[in-house]
């Protein structure tokens, strides 16, 4: 079945036809429809993940005319537009919201041929999208990606940091192969794999009045200026309402947005802060801190990755996927 075909059925199908379209209409439009090529679909994604045809056109390196004519050939062919336009760009109709969702899929398919191809004679090649969050980004999901790409030098891997939730929707949306997030975020329909773990300690300055415990309650912590990270950190959101739980306040200082300025701030004096051990073990010595671990149960957080379907996933995605699994002993759990 041609990609414009499956479109035709998915906005129209053949049950629904006389109530959507009109059987005729329906039967006419599968009729003259000629298939859209590979270079259109990708066209198409790349308008409406960028929001504008001049943005979508300077990421493929084609003008903005010839873009336009693209997706107006095929709005004239189907009957219906496919985006909405306005002076802030665009944005897609249901009927396109429909086709990006099918083309995204036939896109990856695309891939995997021609992935599956070409490994039989130079190796895996590919394009691999990760979304992750900051602390798998800062902890350990470099490393682990570059020891992949270093096995395969002709894939190329794209990281970009999301929150959590964010996560799991853009790989749900199909915006990204892979997700690394929080366990406790929402994965709808999502296929996920329990991935690696981290821990939250208490990270003071060697001469605050709490260095060298070796374990202490969180409630204790609750008496000291604390330095929290972005607003919308999940763990400024643990802690919250932890403290409230047990009828207290977290005392914040300052925010920051990110963690080296937590550092920074720590060792200045201005407070303390939770952060997980595994992002302090390599840079506690640069700022001069000691780390004091939290006797709770939720001081363990939980990693995992999502995949849309994983028996889908490219040959790149797929062995990428393999690699993080294969690896993740090798951090401290």
């Amino acid at each position: 079945m041609s990609p414009i075909r499956a479109y035709a059925e998915l906005i129209s199908p053949p049950t629904g036809a006389g109530r959507c379209l009109g059987a005729r209409r329906y039967a006419m439009l599968l009729a003259n429809m000629t298939p859209i090529d590979q270079t259109t679909l990708r066209l198409f994604i790349a308008v409406c993940e960028e929001g504008t045809i001049a943005r979508a056109a300077s990421r493929e390196a084609i003008t903005a005319s010839a873009v336009s004519k693209r997706i107006a050939d095929v709005e004239a062919a189907i009957g219906t537009p496919l985006l909405v336009r306005s002076q802030r760009g665009v944005a897609p109709t249901p009927a396109g919201s429909a086709l990006l969702e099918r083309a995204r899929a036939i896109m990856l398919s695309y891939e995997r041929l021609s992935a599956e191809l070409g490994e039989y004679a130079q190796g895996i090649r590919g394009h691999v999208k990760v979304l992750a969050n900051v602390s798998s980004l800062i902890e350990f999901l470099p490393a682990a990606v570059a020891a992949f790409m270093n096995l395969h030098p002709q894939v190329r891997v794209d990281l970009e940091e999301r929150v959590s939730g964010e996560v799991a929707r853009g790989v749900e949306e199909g915006v990204a192969d892979l997700g690394v997030c929080r366990d406790f975020v929402g994965t709808g329909r999502l296929e996920t794999i329990r991935y690696r773990a981290d821990h939250l300690v208490v990270a003071v300055r060697r001469d605050h009045p709490l260095a060298g415990r070796g374990k202490m309650a969180f409630e204790e912590t609750l008496g000291f200026d604390h330095i929290g990270l972005s607003s919308n950190a999940s763990v400024n959101a643990l802690m919250d309402r932890i403290a409230s739980e047990r009828g207290g306040v977290l005392r914040y200082r300052a925010h920051v947005s990110n963690f080296d300025a937590a550092c920074r701030m720590i060792e200045a004096g201005i407070g303390i802060a939770i952060l997980p051990l595994e992002a302090l073990a390599r840079v506690r010595h640069v700022y001069g801190l000691e780390t004091v671990l939290l006797d709770a149960h939720w001081a363990r957080r939980q990693f995992i990755l999502c995949v849309r379907e994983r028996a889908a996933l490219s040959l790149p995605a797929a062995r990428l996927l393999e690699h993080l699994l294969a690896t993740r002993d090798s951090a401290p759990d």
